[in-house]
């Protein structure tokens, strides 16, 4: 998969998630196979203005390379000041966001508005594309009605313009979440265009990525939601690309990535935040284990990095006691 000047060792990217896609979850996600990370939207208007809380999210670190890093806003002039300062930060790859529905996103003519507003969005697009060297790429969805003519139009104005690939998640801005995507959408944006499209949407198992790509013909798969709690996705998703059996991860490397996690949480937000955080976020890794709601209700109270890895290994320990047994003895011979 190339996206520009930049070639990835696989087909397949992390979607930009809003308040998760920090740098401790794309260190997550790299670790386990993804392509290409990227981050949580970053405003243009609070990188241009020095916002402490949105500079923080340029923080990256080596190990996660290469990374997009996402910016949304409708000032052609601030989106390329805000992309410059995301290149000089690290970034390998820059995105607009052209697809975030959030009706405070929207009513400022970002993210889905850019949409309804292609004149407003080709001129984001080409300051951006003057102001950067790297890889440029756009997130779009549908559009604002299911016939997808706002995407097809966006999609092949922003390649004349510059644009090195373009990611869809064909659900229209009404929808949100909700309802199917329409994958058809990407295999119109396929046949139409000469740059790499990315697909998106409904990806829960192994199987749908391989599914999407057959259907649609698109160059690479960006998984969101479902690598939430699960970044194995990642790496299953690419056995599956090769034709092997996607491989579960054992308990000890389940228990061993949530502990990384949390040890990447506070040096990045400091013990005090992190705990605060994590009280929540890592329930999402022990979804579908036995007795997780017993875990849930003890990460509630987490106040130290060394009480939350203590909780962590003990129910990690409990599982593996009441997985010993269950297990059948074997027989010995007489």
């Amino acid at each position: 998969m190339q996206i520009g000047s930049l070639k990835l060792k696989n087909d397949i990217i992390l979607a930009p998630l809003a308040g998760i896609t920090n740098l401790p979850f794309r260190l997550l996600a790299k670790a386990a196979g993804c392509g290409l990370v990227c981050s949580e939207m970053v405003s243009a208007n609070g990188l241009v203005h020095r916002s402490p809380k949105t500079m923080n999210m340029l923080a990256s670190d080596p190990m996660e390379k290469p990374l997009s890093i996402q910016l949304f806003g409708s000032d052609p002039g601030l989106m390329a000041e805000a992309a410059v300062m995301a290149a000089e930060s690290g970034a390998d790859v820059v995105d607009i966001n052209l697809g975030c529905s959030v009706k405070k996103v929207v009513k400022t003519g970002a993210g889905a508005g850019l949409m309804r507003a292609p004149a407003q969005a080709e001129a984001v697009i080409k300051a951006v594309r003057r102001a950067v060297r790297i890889p440029l790429t756009i997130k779009i969805r549908s559009g604002w009605t299911a016939s997808a003519e706002q995407a097809i139009g966006i999609a092949e104005m922003a390649e004349g313009c510059g644009v090195d690939a373009i990611a869809v998640h064909p659900r229209t801005a009404g929808q949100g979440f909700s309802g199917s995507a329409d994958w058809r959408v990407i295999a119109r944006l396929k046949d139409r265009l000469r740059i790499p499209v990315i697909g998106n949407g409904d990806i829960g198992l192994p199987a749908d990525a391989v599914r999407m790509k057959a259907q649609t013909g698109c160059d690479a798969v960006m998984i969101g939601r479902r690598a939430i709690g699960y970044p194995w996705i990642f790496s299953q998703i690419q056995d599956s690309f090769e034709g092997r059996k996607p491989r579960a991860p054992a308990l000890s490397e389940r228990f061993d990535l949530i502990e990384t996690y949390v040890r990447a949480s506070v040096r990045y937000m400091g013990e005090d935040n992190a705990c605060r955080v994590l009280r929540s976020r890592l329930c999402w890794f022990v979804k579908g284990l036995p007795h997780n709601a017993r875990f849930r209700e003890s990460a509630a109270q987490l106040n130290s990095e060394a009480e939350t890895i203590e909780k962590i290994r003990s129910f990690e320990h409990m599982l593996a006691q009441t997985a010993a047994s269950r297990r059948p003895e074997r027989c010995r011979p007489i």
